[in-house]
């Protein structure tokens, strides 16, 4: 089977591309530019800037399954005065764009990784399920949400299958942003004034989202469906911080600090979002995934998370 995956040049992209190519699919990669590293058995393609007028006729040709993991991520230090506008454009318009062009094509499914942003950003007495009345708060969340809707108005006019995912935090070998900053801090052995939080958040490994990913593509249950995914394994951010500094052969210094100082802190700061990301919780139910699917994550949060710590070490 031939399968189009869009951002293969990212983090989740590349991981996905290298497992469905062990996994025997003929795998079609898409990147904005030539990629300065390519996985054995990908067929590139350069597409350039994703937006309304993106050609993807040459990409989507043959194909019977596209994943849709290429989009504007979340920025946290925005500079534009109409974030939202520009998120629009590549996260909305692209992705309808996409699903339009697939459809013509004769694409059967699309598999689109939205976010659990869409859910909201952050869970007090229960974990978000799929059945969650969507309450995206940023521009990128409203964008993924609308973008989802835009495909399922798609589905029901052309009969695209459309199947959309939306993970938390997604960690693993070669992870950036604010999990590689976290990571460079345990190894430095900063303290940090974490070390009275109690919050809950999930997580999903590389692995384990190439997995779940890879069973959407072809389990005719997964059709029409939205799932919320985790690894299953829920930690505060001490128990995180005590994991990594334990695979990296580090100590943990954590500072009893009261959450309510954090806060305090945080907002004269100017960086109230700092909080809510390390204190705060956010947790998802995988649940519908295992019982439709029968999926079960094959690496476990621990192993996961000490193959990432260990990679980190590795890096120059």
């Amino acid at each position: 089977m031939k399968v189009l995956v869009t951002g293969s040049t990212g983090l989740v992209g590349s991981a996905l591309c290298a497992g469905l190519v062990a996994r025997g699919f003929h795998v079609v990669g898409t990147a904005r530019s030539r990629p300065s590293v390519r996985i054995p058995g990908v067929d590139y393609r350069v597409v350039g800037e994703l937006g309304s007028t993106t050609n993807w006729q040459d990409a989507v040709a043959g194909a019977k399954v596209v994943v849709h993991c290429a989009a504007r991520v979340h920025i946290i230090h925005e500079t534009l005065s109409d974030p939202l506008a520009a998120f629009r454009v590549v996260n909305v318009l692209g992705t309808e764009h996409l699903a339009l062009q697939a459809s013509a094509a004769g694409v059967q499914r699309l598999v689109y990784v939205s976010s659990i942003k869409v859910n909201g950003e952050e869970t007090r007495d229960r974990p978000f399920t799929e059945q969650d009345r969507p309450q995206p708060s940023d521009a990128y969340a409203i964008s993924k949400w609308e973008a989802e809707r835009a495909l399922h108005g798609i589905a029901s006019r052309t009969g695209l299958e459309i199947v959309v995912v939306r993970p938390p935090l997604v960690y693993g070998p070669g992870v950036k942003g604010n999990f590689l900053s976290l990571m460079r801090l345990v190894h430095r052995g900063v303290p940090l004034p974490l070390g009275r939080c109690h919050n809950r958040r999930s997580l999903l490994g590389l692995g384990n989202f190439v997995d779940f990913l890879a069973t959407c593509i072809d389990h005719p249950a997964s059709s029409g469906e939205t799932f919320v995914l985790s690894d299953g394994k829920d930690f505060s951010t001490p128990e995180l911080i005590r994991h990594l500094a334990v695979a990296m052969g580090r100590p943990a210094r954590l500072l009893p600090i009261p959450p309510a100082l954090v806060q305090l802190a945080t907002s004269v700061l100017g960086k109230p979002g700092i909080y809510q990301r390390l204190c705060g919780s956010l947790q998802v139910d995988p649940s519908h995934a295992r019982r439709l699917l029968g999926w079960i994550p094959p690496q476990t949060t621990d192993a996961g998370l000490t193959a990432t710590a260990q990679a980190f070490l590795k890096q120059p």
